[in-house]
């Protein structure tokens, strides 16, 4: 064989199994946690929760981890009381229903860096309170991404109460979620 008609055969080949690991992963949804939920007000500032979800006898006897700070954490707390934990979820027509507080699309490919990146980013940093992201596969959510007009991986849109669209943004060049979020005006 010519070595041309090699090197072709060679790339074909890498081709079709790319093409499968990334359909494979797609379908098995890549490995990753079907729901992440994130709170900031009620984040351990030590990194480490309680898989018990029980509180801390010696926080219970103290007044709690804030007991010190009076009654401008209790005031604060009663604030954050009336916002929904933030939320990262895959997407689906029950998630998107029981979705609270201000509702963000992500348009998410596994096979795409900026995307990858801003799923890390959101795990890593958690979502606000009063927001849900819900992760779309962009490669299998056709209607969807014709219902809200995308046309890149790594956009979000924000969307009303009815589902309309209120906002979009593309933060492929910083994907970070302050900057989603402050591209869809939700900072």
């Amino acid at each position: 064989m010519k070595r041309g008609t090699v090197v072709a055969l060679a790339v074909a080949g890498l081709l079709v199994v790319g093409v499968g690991g990334a359909v494979a992963l797609s379908v098995a949804g890549g490995g990753e946690p079907a729901a992440v939920e994130t709170s900031t007000s009620e984040a351990d500032p030590t990194g480490e929760a309680d898989p018990t979800g029980e509180a801390d006898e010696s926080d219970a006897d103290a007044g709690g981890p804030d007991a010190a700070d009076g009654d401008e954490t209790a005031d604060a707390g009663d604030a954050a009381a009336g916002a929904s934990p933030g939320a990262y979820v895959e997407y689906s027509e029950s998630a998107l229903a029981a979705a609270e507080g201000t509702r963000v699309l992500f348009f998410h490919a596994t096979w795409c860096p900026q995307c990858r990146a801003l799923d890390d980013d959101i795990v890593a940093q958690g979502v606000p309170d009063g927001v849900t992201v819900l992760k779309v596969d962009y490669d299998t959510q056709q209607d969807l991404r014709q219902r809200y007009d995308v046309r890149q991986q790594t956009t979000v849109v924000a969307l009303d109460d009815s589902g309309a669209a209120t906002a979009s943004f593309v933060p492929y060049d910083d994907p970070t979620l302050e900057t989603a979020l402050t591209g869809l005006g939700l900072d």
